[in-house]
Formats: C-alpha cells, sequence, structure tokens
C-alpha cells in the first residue's frame, strides 16, 4: 500500500499569501475530515508541501498537525514511487503517458 500526499497551504490549511514559516492558516474542513477519515482507515498520509524544502521550515508543519488532525503526519516535498495521490490545489492531472490534460483543455 502507498501514501496519499495532500498539499498545506490552499489544500489542507486556508492560505492567503506567504506570512512567514510559522503562519499556517486554519483548517479547511472537508480536507480535514477527509484526512482523518483516511488515517481513520490507517492510510498512510504526508503532507506535501514546498515548506519542507527547508528544514527549519517542517516543525511549524508538524505543530500545525498535531493540532487541528491530533497527529504529527510525516512532512515533505518529495514524490517517490509509493505515492498513489496527491491533493493539491495547483495540480493538473494529465492522462498517463500522453501529456494531455484529464479536463481536456490544451
Amino acid at each position: 500500500m502507498g501514501w496519499i500526499g495532500v498539499d498545506l497551504d490552499g489544500t489542507l490549511a486556508e492560505y492567503g499569501g506567504w506570512q512567514g514559516p510559522d503562519s499556517i492558516g486554519k483548517p479547511i474542513p472537508l480536507m480535514l475530515g477527509r484526512v482523518k477519515e483516511w488515517l481513520k482507515r490507517g492510510e498512510e498520509v504526508r503532507i506535501f508541501t514546498a515548506r519542507a524544502s527547508l528544514p527549519a521550515q517542517v516543525e511549524p508543519v508538524e505543530r500545525w498537525c498535531k493540532k487541528h488532525i491530533g497527529v504529527v503526519l510525516p512532512v515533505t516535498c518529495m514524490k517517490d514511487s509509493g505515492m498513489i495521490e496527491l491533493w493539491d490545489d495547483r495540480a493538473i492531472q494529465v492522462i498517463p503517458n500522453t501529456g494531455e490534460r484529464v479536463d481536456g483543455k490544451l
């Protein structure tokens, strides 16, 4: 079984622009509920965020997770072959091996 990646800013937490590593928005209820349900079912969930590109920015994300999810989730900015899904406010899905967008746009 693989892991589910969830973007932080704008997907799991409200985002109004960069205000520093300690500024993380309020949880987005629908996505927070999804994450909690996945965890309850035994799924592995990781926070997939560009913030993790700087090690000093990981700890504020871990604190946010503990406060709002109840557990500290792994925080990463790296994909690997174990990732089975990515939930992100900026992603555009493509059909594998084609480069074509799933939504049919160019």
